[in-house]
């Protein structure tokens, strides 16, 4: 595994759309929604909280997808790769689809959520799990601990 070298770009599978991050993410997760499952044609999403401050689009426009809800799932236009994922509600992060970096060897998740839905030979190595997702009133603290653990 590698460090996290800052800054640090990616892109989609095609590469016409890429990114940047230029801060350390405040979190690292594996969803096992079965949404997510669909979406990542996978048992679960990967996704790095990066503030929205230090990330940006650097090429190209992605277009929406998903459901087309308040939560915004953005994609390549041309591969379709789920890139990243603005909440709703939520504007001081990004959920960037880790593997979206070119180098994502540094990232481990470290919180599962939606296990209740996971596939059943599916396990990340996350230091927490969670049934959906995590108290509201939890993230404060998860967020202290991933902060000064990386």
């Amino acid at each position: 595994m590698s460090e996290l070298n800052l800054p640090m770009e990616g892109g989609c599978r095609c590469g016409r759309v890429r990114l940047k991050i230029g801060a350390p993410p405040l979190l690292t997760m594996a969803c096992h929604c079965t949404g997510c499952q669909k979406m990542t044609a996978s048992a679960y999403s990967l996704s790095a909280a990066i503030p929205s401050e230090g990330f940006e689009v650097t090429q190209g426009e992605p277009v929406i997808g998903g459901l087309h809800g308040v939560t915004k799932h953005y994609f390549c236009p041309h591969c379709m790769s789920w890139m990243f994922t603005r909440p709703e509600g939520m504007d001081w992060f990004v959920n960037l689809r880790a593997t979206m970096l070119d180098d994502p060897s540094w990232f481990t998740p470290f919180i599962e959520t939606w296990t209740s839905e996971k596939l059943s030979f599916a396990e990340t190595g996350a230091v927490y799990s969670y049934t959906a997702l995590p108290e509201m009133e939890a993230y404060e603290g998860l967020v202290k601990e991933y902060m000064a653990r990386s």
